[in-house]
């Protein structure tokens, strides 16, 4: 009788074992699946969130920019090629749809600026659609040279200010949507022949831009013709 009981006890005890290890996998699954979630997208009318883009602009002509923050020939590109974009937005000929993704954080000594800086883009498009292409522009004339620390999340906040945009605090120093820039990155288009993703990858129409240093002919002719 003692030995029965003694069974049924082991049971019990395997039974408890098993329990308690799928509420641990369970748990770790969970830990694995909020690590690597998208996160939650930035919402409002001038952002399409299962693209990325920022859209700026209602021109019929479609521009794509991605960009990386820490990216020097990014900053080039924007030297070369942005008055001549803005123009085009302005006379009504394109929808500029900024892209900020993070792709060099590695180029920034551990601070992560790339996605900080993406993140706060997504700030100043919900907060004030108006300032995104200002606010692109402001950090660019701002931006910090790789291997160093980047912009601390104050200096950031004070270039938006700076465009008028204010009262994104928590936005960008809680990171709201560092998990979707993670992860809209991965999205970004790969231009033929390259190795992997690329900064600055401009697209016009859904057609890849060889960018030449000459935006008259890269974009103005193309339009065109």
């Amino acid at each position: 009788m003692a030995e029965r009981k003694m069974n049924w006890f082991a049971i019990w005890i395997s039974v408890g074992v098993v329990v308690v290890l799928l509420i641990v996998a369970g748990i770790v699954v969970w830990g694995n699946s909020q690590a690597t979630a998208p996160g939650d997208p930035p919402e409002a009318s001038n952002i399409d969130a299962e693209t990325g883009a920022i859209a700026v602009g209602d021109g019929p002509d479609q521009l794509a920019t991605y960009i990386d923050f820490m990216c020097p020939v990014c900053g080039q590109f924007e030297e070369l090629y942005g008055e001549t974009i803005e123009g085009l937005v302005d006379d009504g000929s394109i929808t500029l749809n900024i892209h900020p993704i993070s792709i060099l954080d590695r180029a920034s000594q551990g601070s992560e600026f790339s996605t900080r800086a993406a993140n706060a883009m997504y700030c100043v498009a919900v907060a004030d659609a108006e300032a995104s292409l200002p606010f692109l522009q402001a950090m660019y004339a701002n931006q910090p040279a790789e291997s160093t620390p980047g912009l601390t999340d104050d200096q950031i906040l004070a270039i938006a200010a700076g465009v008028g945009v204010t009262g994104i605090d928590d936005c960008v120093n809680d990171g709201r949507y560092s998990k979707y820039v993670t992860a809209i990155t991965e999205e970004t288009p790969v231009q033929p022949g390259a190795a992997g993703i690329g900064t600055p990858t401009v697209m016009l129409n859904g057609e890849f831009v060889e960018l030449t240093g000459d935006p008259q002919a890269d974009l103005v002719d193309a339009l065109q013709g």
